[in-house]
């Protein structure tokens, strides 16, 4: 039997994918025609091309495993002809196939406005990669971009904008809100708050007219007679279904477009199928992934059952909710169930931060029993569970707002949780399975996150379910009476507070002799970072010596954060951001000596960026002979002390803070941790330095200083918890002492202060009593442990600078050292370089 599919994109492998694990390799002949130059790739995560990843990062699966799995795939070859009578069809390069079955998925193209102008140079749509090269080569000529939509798409394409470095960007949008289909009038402007922090300049209500220019773009005109100059344009305005074959054939299409089809997903034609966003079924298209992959399994079942002459009942296609956690620019947007249900039969709970930027809003059946759906804007860690409440029609608690803010003083657990589920609730929508399936996995012995995911496909596509996954796995094996290990991997039997213990105990100085001491195999990725953070922690040795060079990070392994491109930057310590003119001049020098883009940071340092891997010593030592150290940038360890300029120059300044913040700062460099650790010192309520956005932070006050610990920015900011008030220097630096060691004792792996807080069993109450009260008695272990490192401490950069042999890691050609790497290219962008693409 001959099966031949029409398109080569994620549906269309997707149904490969699922045909092949059906039917023996022997059993049909499979012919697949991509429109493309290339085999299918990852248009869910399209707009990481231009934060670094390549086409080949982003491919489904290579040329290699079509050819591997009896599947003949012509790139480069859209189908121009379907022959119904001869059931053949006829490619762009001459080729005819037959097929007994033919599946269609063909997908959708950018829906193009008719504004006149469209075709002038500067104008560009956002759907392929060979669209994203193009608008990468023409980015350095422009100074100010505009994006037409402020849909989904529309969005990620003003990031890929921002990422090229266009940093004026515009967003315009023709309806009164943004993503008008997913979130409601309030969420738009909390959504439209946090874009314009992050550069985006939003119009709404805004209906372009005309694209300015001769040949090339200069502008936008709109109906409101206004106007907005620009020289590059983006248009991502929504898609339209590719439909023109199955209308060239005589199949029925809707009037708006795509192709009409069955519950089998068989258009009027029965021996041909439609699927994905080419599709029509019910009167809808669907646009997102997660129904395109259920498509291509009731499709593959239907074709097997055919093969096979089942007459078993058939799996049908029956729509799909269009539930959808996304990340926008670093911002969560999520939408379940019906987000625009009536008033009239539901009630709304809302929870609206501005200052955090988050705002939620479900919506409940009138007798507050079930919940219909919801928005959640800045802050969607309760998405997976919100979404299983909502289609499974869980019972809500008593106080159904507890699903939004959580259990609350006196009040019961905010619902039963993943394991109070149905069997048949679909956990990963992409791949369709459920929390039995799940289960039943556990229970069959794959107790790991990794076994499950092979064992299921669960979270292995866009990965939003894994939180889900990994409870079902800690429940069921709760259920069945097994103790939870919380193991660091197969190769370490032990949690990451176990093994810190362990290897104190043994005094174990390299990641062999913990292996052979405590572990099994060789290691992997996972673990050996975990056990090379742990031994510095502890010993705070050079972490390239006793064989450790090869377990670190490879920004570790470097000193250094490798950067798109392929180079390095290199960031000097800058105690409490005090710099004299002298160091300044240094940097300077040592910026145009190697050609390094130069950029301050929010974190009150200097970051040279684009220095070659060979440079790296030779930098180090100049910058070493003016005084300077390694800024430890590169590590999972204290990164800045940031201050205000306190009393020695403000006229509000209570105390002197930044004497205090390089006081902290040289006496906390070096010291790894789980993950990074950011500090800062105000000197007065007024917080300039941002104290209460830290791992812990120090503020002011006519009495002393108040002390605040476990706070963060980034996507999941959270404010630091007042520790203790009105301490003495002294004082302070003891309790700092006591809590850091404390957190690098018993947190996990990758966990930030905050996360590790919002975790601890009694949370702020049990951490005070351990740092202030003693409550376990090991205060003065942990401040003694604590003036060990420090005494300790040694600068990274000097050691490799001054060890011949250490040096020599330090060159890309081993044979050749001082070769600069040929691959690196730059272009320039505001009178500096930049990174080009890494070939």
């Amino acid at each position: 039997m001959k099966i031949v599919i029409i398109g080569n994109g994620m549906v269309s492998y997707k149904f490969c994918e699922k045909i092949i694990s059906k039917i023996s390799k022997d059993t049909a002949e499979i012919v697949v025609f991509g429109e493309e130059p290339r085999p299918a790739y990852d248009r869910v995560h399209l707009s990481e091309f231009f934060a670094g990843k390549t086409a080949d990062d982003l491919l489904m699966a290579s040329a290699d495993w079509y050819a591997a799995n009896n599947i003949t795939l012509h790139l480069g070859d859209p189908v121009q002809q379907i022959d119904r009578t001869t059931k053949t069809v006829h490619s762009y390069r001459g080729i005819t196939a037959a097929y007994d079955y033919l599946v269609i998925a063909t997908g959708s193209s950018a829906f193009v406005p008719p504004i006149p102008g469209v075709d002038k140079k500067g104008v560009f749509i956002y759907r392929t990669i060979e669209d994203l090269e193009l608008m990468r080569d023409y980015a350095p000529k422009a100074k100010r971009g505009v994006v037409i939509g402020g849909g989904l798409l529309g969005l990620e394409a003003a990031k890929a904008m921002l990422d090229l470095g266009i940093t004026d960007t515009h967003v315009i949008e023709f309806a009164p809100r943004l993503m008008p289909r997913q979130i409601d009038e309030n969420g738009s402007r909390i959504l439209e708050q946090q874009l314009n922090q992050l550069g985006l300049a939003i119009h709404i209500n805004k209906n372009t007219s005309e694209i300015l220019g001769d040949d090339t773009m200069t502008g936008l005109r709109f109906a409101d007679d206004t106007h907005l100059d620009a020289d590059m344009l983006v248009i991502s305005a929504g898609i339209k279904p590719r439909d023109e074959l199955a209308k060239l054939s005589g199949l029925d299409t809707g009037h708006r477009g795509g192709i009409v089809v069955n519950d089998l997903l068989q258009t009027t034609d029965p021996d041909i199928y439609a699927i994905g966003e080419c599709a029509l079924y019910n009167g809808m298209v669907y646009g997102l992934v997660a129904p395109g992959y259920e498509m291509a399994e009731v499709v593959a079942t239907h074709i097997t059952n055919r093969l096979a002459a089942h007459t078993a009942a058939e799996k049908t296609f029956t729509g799909f909710d269009m539930s959808t956690k996304l990340k926008l620019i670093g911002i969560d947007v999520a939408s379940f169930g019906d987000p625009f249900v009536s008033a009239e039969t539901s009630r709304s709970i809302v929870f609206e931060d501005t200052m955090k930027g988050v705002y939620k809003r479900i919506s409940i059946s009138s007798d507050g029993k079930y919940l219909l759906g919801g928005i959640l804007i800045g802050d969607a860690d309760a998405y997976n569970m919100l979404l299983q409440t909502a289609k499974n029609k869980v019972i809500l608690p008593p106080d159904p707002e507890d699903v939004l803010l959580g259990a609350r003083g006196g009040s019961q657990e905010a619902g039963p949780g993943v394991m109070g589920l149905p069997d048949d609730a679909v956990i990963c929508s992409c791949e369709s399975i459920t929390k039995g399936d799940i289960c039943a996995a556990v229970e069959a012995g794959n107790e790991t996150f990794d076994s499950i995911k092979k064992c299921t496909k669960a979270a292995t596509c866009c990965g939003g379910c894994g939180p889900m996954v990994k409870d079902l796995i800690t429940g069921t094996m709760k259920a069945q009476g097994k103790y939870i290990r919380n193991v660091l991997c197969e190769h370490f039997a032990y949690s990451r507070q176990e093994l810190y213990d362990l290897i104190r105990i043994k005094n174990v100085r390299s990641f062999d002799e913990a292996l052979d001491h405590y572990g099994a195999g060789d290691g992997c990725e996972v673990c050996k970072p975990v056990i090379a953070s742990i031994m510095a922690s502890l010993w705070n040795d050079m972490i390239l010596e006793k064989g450790n060079d090869a377990v670190q990070d490879s920004n570790d392994r470097f000193l250094a954060n490798i950067q798109k491109g392929g180079t390095y930057s290199v960031v000097p310590r800058i105690p409490g951001g005090e710099i004299t003119p002298a160091k300044l001049l240094v940097i300077a020098q040592v910026a145009l000596k190697y050609n390094l883009y130069t950029k301050i940071t929010g974190g009150q340092r200097i970051d040279l960026f684009g220095a070659h891997l060979d440079d790296l010593p030779n930098i180090w030592e100049e910058l070493i002979d003016a005084g300077f150290e390694s800024g430890h940038a590169y590590g999972k360890a204290l990164r800045t002390v940031k201050s205000c300029v306190g009393s020695t120059w403000c006229r509000f300044g209570l105390h002197d803070s930044v004497s205090f913040a390089i006081q902290i700062e040289e006496r906390y460099r070096g010291l790894r941790a789980p993950h990074k650790l950011k500090s800062a010192v105000s000197g007065c309520i007024r917080e300039c330095a941002e104290a209460q956005s830290k791992d812990f932070g120090i503020i002011a006050t006519e009495k002393g200083w108040n002390l605040y610990v476990c706070g963060n920015g980034g996507s999941k900011p959270q404010h630091a918890i007042l520790l203790a008030a009105d301490l003495d220097s002294e004082t302070c630096i003891r309790y700092i002492d006591r809590f850091l060691m404390f957190y690098i004792k018993t947190a996990d792996p990758l966990t930030r202060t905050a996360t590790w807080l919002n975790k601890l069993e009694g949370g702020i109450t049990y951490l005070k009593n351990v740092v202030i009260n003693d409550s376990l008695g090991i205060a003065a272990e942990l401040e003694q442990e604590m003036q060990s490192l420090v005494d300790r401490y040694k600068c990274e950069w000097k050691e490799v600078v001054e060890n011949p042999e250490l040096r020599k890691r330090f060159s890309h050609f081993v044979n050749a050292p001082g070769t600069k790497d040929p691959t690196v290219k730059f272009d320039s962008m505001r009178e500096q370089k930049k990174a080009a693409e890494w070939k």
